[in-house]
């Protein structure tokens, strides 16, 4: 006879707790609640993305939902229980829709909507209700190219003047603001502003956005557990920048606390690219590690269950406010109370409705986040752990494996799965490397969160005790920095995918279908060939990409996303000379080992900015480097102080380079043209500045010239036209990644035969512009592009035989900027 679902072994979620019962633990999960709170959701979209004229069709549909569920329960008995849960989906979903129609009535009816859609300007008083959020630009600058920083600061309106309005009362406002001034102001602080008003493009119930001209005033002081909580985080710091170096210091209290003021554009970007960003950002897994770390050290004393929770809550209320109770941060605040009420109950099956009832509350309390990508991640990957990861890890224990190990596999695994398709419909790519990031990174999560928790508690009573606890993550923090920088280095890690809400669901039915072959023993093997056929295609063809280098390589344009890294030949094996080094360490790096550089004769910086100079890192990896040249203007004195340290600790040295400078090598020459006339020094000038003092070179190979031009902008070409040098290049390196500002008599000067752009591809700036490329095509210049087809190879032993070749596979757009990201034009 076989054995009763119900006490089959790999069905068990776990071992019996104490004063549990048995059938509590291997009954199926509740899952009554969820059909309410699928249905809320699905009304606050509907009033969110179609104003009040869709809350109201949300309304009506609910209504009708009720009557229905109403209507089959009196006339059958046997439809009494779904009855109840439909009647209670429509009815949650009705109220939702009621509440969600009356907030976009009062945001279409708000005074400021209007004169934002003229740009009005206008005068506030706000309240700050989130940290202000750098908006990072891959060239040093803003939408204008000034090199000023900007911020973006969520608020909630007090009082607002424009024209000749005066209105007091709430609504939700962006301010776009100059970082000086803005940045270290803190949630719940009061302060005033002037500004342009201008239409906000999120459906998330902002009334406008505000583009601030000057520092904010009449600031309020700071509530007092804000003012706390700033001291506990500026002492991890502290202490994180005392004992590591600077990329994992910059990591732990973003991994710890959400604080991620010293992190490393690198790092971020690694960590994006791997899909790791969710580590750095407050969330409910955060919430886990460190209630369960208590719960955990509490029932090592056997304390009371309903005990332990309670010191559990007082917990997660100290760590709601050290990490300052942002909307992120109260929504896994909410999560896991009502786990922990779960836990308090003593029922494991009420894990499920404790979830779909924070759904529930969080919709009504803020229906904005019904449209927001890290609630909707936070609630499938908690979903995931619930319903999945404890089946899977019990299998896995029937089979041998010891309960540590097999939890911390199916953790990340169950979350990076029901992740991966909202995750590849925001971001239009799937990443390859995801999965197996987040396998190697799960170990070392747990306990570099609750040492960077503790280092921040007691740094204001002993910073000596503080260190010792970054000191002891300092080894966990370093794995994790190295897991990101190798995993976003793998040749073509992620692949493309249909971005939006069509794509998502698109990779969601192909998940289920595949589980489901996996639970069905006969289609096992046919899914193992499947995926086993599946990467015999993708292998030979993403990461080993045949007949690449092309022979007789003069130049390669590297792909290296929004920004420069141009590779040259010597003429000696496997050494080359770069120019500029792209924004990240990886991609310059994964682009030099796929030509088996093993040597750089030289690094150039045209100029530094981050897009230029940001992954000198990465180039200079494991790679004996002659030497780090830099023009004759070094501006801004700390991106130059960056890469001075940068070289020293790679064994080399920054020189400097001026125009009329002469460098060779066997099948190298490079002529230093510009800049023409620099100024003594542009630190503190705004974006366009420091682009135009841009080292302009001609690099002479046997395949012909290439004039190379940095981020010149049009004062510097027209100087150079000016010197009555003679540009003339057989392949123009577009300035400025194709920037609209090149001047037709600069073209018409170098008379190129061919152009290259270094582009990232779906940038924010508008690169290239269409009319530039279209006016090139027209007068017969080939074209090669980064963003479309991957690296660009000059080939040839004769100019008369130059020949442009491109690898094709170009790197994934980056995912979509939240709204207020500056923008350039094109």
């Amino acid at each position: 006879m076989s054995t009763p679902p119900s006490t089959r072994p790999e069905e068990r979620t776990g071992p019996v707790e104490p004063g549990e019962p048995e059938d509590e633990r291997t009954a199926p999960p509740d899952l009554r609640l969820v059909p309410a709170a699928l249905a809320t959701w699905a009304a606050v979209l509907c009033g969110l993305l179609g104003g009040p004229a869709g809350g109201i069709a949300a309304a009506l549909v609910a209504a009708t939902t009720v009557l229905t569920a109403l209507v089959r329960s009196r006339l059958s008995a046997r439809a009494a229980a779904p009855g109840s849960i439909l009647l209670a989906a429509g009815g949650c979903a009705c109220v939702a829709a009621v509440l969600i129609t009356g907030h976009a009535s009062v945001v279409a009816a708000h005074p400021l909507r209007a004169l934002a859609e003229r740009g009005a300007a206008a005068e506030v008083r706000i309240v700050l209700t989130d940290d202000p959020r750098a908006i990072r630009s891959a060239g040093g600058g803003d939408e204008s190219g000034s090199a000023r920083r900007s911020v973006l600061v969520p608020a909630e309106l007090r009082t607002a003047t424009a024209g000749d309005g005066h209105w007091g009362g709430g609504g939700k406002v962006l301010l776009i603001a100059p970082a000086e001034g803005w940045e270290g102001l803190l949630p719940g602080q009061e302060a005033s502003a002037a500004g342009l008003l201008a239409p906000a493009q999120r459906p998330d119930l902002t009334v406008a956005v505000l583009r601030v001209r000057g520092p904010a005033e009449q600031v309020s002081a700071p509530p007092w557990w804000q003012t706390g909580a700033g001291t506990l985080r500026d002492g991890l710091r502290g202490a994180s920048a005392a004992t590591m170096e600077p990329a994992p210091a910059g990591l732990l209290p973003g991994l710890a606390i959400g604080d991620t003021r010293s992190q490393l554009p690198e790092t971020e970007q690694d960590f994006r690219a791997s899909g790791l960003a969710h580590l750095t950002a407050v969330s409910g897994a955060n919430v886990a590690i460190l209630t369960g770390a208590v719960l955990l050290l509490l029932r090592l004393f056997r304390a009371d269950p309903r005990i332990a929770a309670a010191v559990a809550l007082l917990a997660l209320v100290g760590f709601v406010i050290l990490a300052r109770p942002s909307p992120s941060v109260l929504r896994a605040a909410v999560m896991g109370t009502v786990v922990l009420l779960a836990l308090a109950a003593g029922r494991a099956r009420s894990a499920v409705p404790a979830l779909a009832g924070a759904v529930l509350v969080l919709l009504v309390v803020d229906p904005a986040l019904a449209v927001d990508a890290g609630f909707a991640l936070s609630v499938v990957a908690t979903g995931a752990l619930v319903l999945f990861a404890p089946g899977w890890a019990a299998r896995l224990r029937a089979r041998g494996i010891p309960p540590g190990p097999a939890e911390a596999l199916v953790v990340p695994v169950a979350a990076a799965l029901a992740t991966a398709p909202i995750i590849a419909g925001l971001s239009g790519q799937i990443g390859l490397v995801t999965v197996v990031a987040n396998l190697l990174a799960a170990p070392a999560v747990a306990p570099a969160t609750v040492l960077g928790v503790l280092a921040a508690v007691l740094s204001p009573l002993s910073p000596d005790a503080a260190a010792v606890c970054t000191w002891l993550a300092s080894p966990f923090v370093r794995w994790l920095v190295t897991v990101g920088d190798r995993a976003a280095a793998v040749p073509g890690a992620t692949v493309p995918w249909p971005a939006g809400t069509g794509g998502a669901l698109l990779l969601t039915g192909m998940l289920v279908v595949l589980l489901a072959m996996g639970r069905v023993p006969r289609l096992r093997a046919l899914l193992l060939a499947a995926l086993i056929g599946l990467l015999l295609v993708l292998v030979p063809t993403r990461f080993v990409t045949p007949g690449w280098p092309p022979p007789v390589w003069r130049m390669i344009v590297c792909d290296v996303g929004q920004g420069d890294g141009l590779v040259l030949a010597t003429g000696v094996p496997g050494e080359a000379v770069l120019v500029d080094t792209g924004p990240t360490d990886d991609a310059v790096d994964a682009c030099l080992d796929r030509l088996g550089v093993r040597t750089i004769a030289l690094i150039l910086i045209t100029h530094l900015h981050s897009d230029h100079v940001g992954g000198v890192a990465g180039a200079m990896r494991g790679r004996p480097t002659g030497a780090v040249a830099v023009g004759p203007v070094r501006d801004p004195v700390t991106e130059l102080a960056h890469l001075t340290r940068t070289a020293a600790d790679a064994g080399t040295r920054v020189v400097g380079v001026t125009r009329g400078a002469v460098l060779t090598w066997p099948a190298l020459r490079l002529d230093v043209l510009g800049p023409v006339d620099p100024p003594v020094s542009v630190d503190g000038e705004d974006g366009t500045a420091v682009n135009d003092i841009s080292v302009v070179t001609r690099a002479r190979t046997p395949a012909g010239s290439v004039m190379l031009t940095g981020d010149i902008e049009l004062a510097a070409q027209d100087a150079l036209i000016a010197s009555g040098q003679d540009l003339r290049a057989d392949v123009l390196k577009l300035p400025h990644h194709g920037s609209r500002k090149l001047s037709p008599r600069f073209v018409a000067a170098v008379r190129p035969r061919a152009a290259v752009v270094s582009v990232g591809n779906g940038n924010s700036y508008h690169h290239p512009n269409p009319g530039l490329m279209d006016a090139l095509a027209r007068s017969g210049i080939a074209i090669g592009r980064t963003d479309r087809d991957g690296d660009v190879a000059l080939t040839g032993n004769d100019p008369g035989g130059l020949s442009l070749v491109e690898r094709g596979d170009p790197r994934p757009a980056p995912t979509k900027r939240k709204q207020g990201a500056g923008k350039e034009s094109g």
